[in-house]
């Protein structure tokens, strides 16, 4: 018998698949909230033995123990940070991923699911009013596809100035912290940029700070779609005005944001994206995918392709064929298909149905900025551009905050972590969930009475 083909192979195949679809049939999932590592240690204890625990006890563990103790990123009151809330279609056609075995880094050994994936990337690249030759890959995240789309920026600036061999970026202090990790990581420099009285960046002042700093010592100039704490947009249009004018590579970080371009009520906030050297997006945000997949886009891929692409004897068969691989686009050799959820739900639904989801999201934002300001004892800190709401309750300290918050997840009702700006606490909603209701803010909103 093969060492991993155990006696219950079928009983526990059908276990998992039953665990699946009970998961999925939940609506809304429970909420749940974490414990302690102690409570864990006590209550679960020692999984990994010499001869297994057995597939059936594994499961058990997790869908009693385990399971529990992880917070549901997919509740529609989880509300902090950027939630993860996939179709069910998506969620389901990640275990055929999962279960197919696929390496998607190749055209030669995934060529269907990577024909696949750059299908769902060019809806993106033609939301974005990205040329016909645009194309890219799905990455594990924002993270990855800032730090990829960076290192392409930088080896295609120092391949025309050689001899000045520059290294830094400008951003503003809303750009995701992914971009100063990037930095970091290149041994590179991040200029920060002031911004204007609605948080966006100053396309004046970034022209001035890359004048004072020197031109030729920057690479690339990182706008951003949808910040994290914020929402705010970026003037992309006027950012691209000064990245031509001095020879920059634009990218857009849409990581969360960059969904809006598929919700015609907000379109109009992101005119000059299609003038971006590199772009990316979470599907795993707001774009109703699973963990973990971020679409990274660029205008010319043959950049990309000149910074990424690892050389190796064995590899020659792939890196010497004409066809699409997405390795060569990205930090890593080794990827699954990541995209193929993402494809399914969008071949399953068609595009219309997301540009009505997000829109749900959208009017429910409006729904919390209006319920805000109309209560007393409650501020907006900002209208809202895209569906993050920030707003600081009147009175209340630091500790209020968290003490507040505590209490919404000690009785189940909500997730919603506050956040810090200018050295105030404030509560903040993001709302990426299209089963996120209007009842839903209420609820929550009258814990703040």
């Amino acid at each position: 018998m093969p060492a991993f083909r155990d006696s219950d192979h079928d009983v526990l195949g059908r276990a998992i698949l039953a665990y699946a679809e009970h998961r999925l049939a939940l609506h809304p999932v429970p909420l749940d909230a974490p414990r302690t590592e102690a409570e864990l240690d006590a209550d679960v204890g020692e999984t990994i033995t010499a001869d297994g625990i057995g597939g059936l006890p594994a499961l058990n563990l997790f869908t009693r123990k385990l399971a529990p103790a992880c917070l549901s990123t997919d509740h529609p009151r989880y509300l902090s940070f950027i939630p993860c809330a996939p179709s069910d279609s998506a969620a389901m056609f990640d275990l055929v991923v999962g279960a197919s075995s696929i390496y998607a880094g190749s055209w030669l050994e995934g060529a269907g699911a990577v024909y696949a994936e750059n299908q769902a990337l060019r809806w993106i690249a033609d939301l974005a009013g990205l040329p016909a030759r645009a194309g890219g890959v799905f990455v594990s995240g924002g993270t990855i596809g800032n730090l990829s789309a960076l290192v392409a920026a930088r080896h295609t600036a120092r391949a025309k100035r050689p001899e000045s061999r520059p290294f830094r970026i400008a951003a503003t202090e809303f750009a995701h912290s992914s971009v100063v990790s990037a930095a970091d990581v290149m041994d590179a420099e991040v200029v920060g940029v002031p911004v204007d009285a609605d948080f966006r960046m100053d396309a004046q002042a970034l022209r001035t700070a890359i004048i004072d700093t020197g031109p030729e010592s920057f690479f690339a100039v990182v706008a951003t779609c949808g910040t994290t704490n914020f929402g705010v947009v970026d003037d992309l249009a006027a950012v691209a005005a000064v990245c031509r004018e001095f020879g920059l590579w634009f990218h857009v970080d849409g990581a969360y944001g960059g969904a809006g371009l598929a919700a015609p009520s907000v379109r109009h906030l992101y005119a000059g994206i299609e003038a971006a050297d590199s772009f990316i997006v979470d599907p795993h945000k707001w774009l109703f995918a699973p963990f973990d997949c971020c679409a990274l886009i660029y205008r010319e891929p043959e950049l990309a392709r000149a910074a990424h692409t690892q050389r190796a004897g064995y590899l020659d068969v792939l890196t010497e064929a004409a066809e699409w691989n997405p390795a060569d686009y990205s930090i890593g050799l080794t990827r699954r298909a990541r995209g193929l959820p993402f494809w399914f739900s969008l071949a399953t639904h068609g595009t219309a149905a997301y540009t009505e989801a997000i829109e749900h999201t959208l009017q429910i934002t409006r729904f919390a900025a209006q319920a805000i300001n109309e209560r007393d004892h409650l501020e907006l800190v900002r209208e809202p551009d895209l569906s993050v709401v920030v707003f600081r309750r009147v009175g209340w300290e630091p500790a209020d905050y968290h003490a507040w918050s505590d209490r919404l997840l000690a009785d189940q009702l909500g997730f919603v972590v506050p956040t810090t700006y200018a050295g105030q606490t404030l509560a903040r909603f993001a709302i990426v969930n299209p089963d996120t209701s209007a009842a839903d803010i209420e609820a929550i909103l009258d814990t703040m009475a």
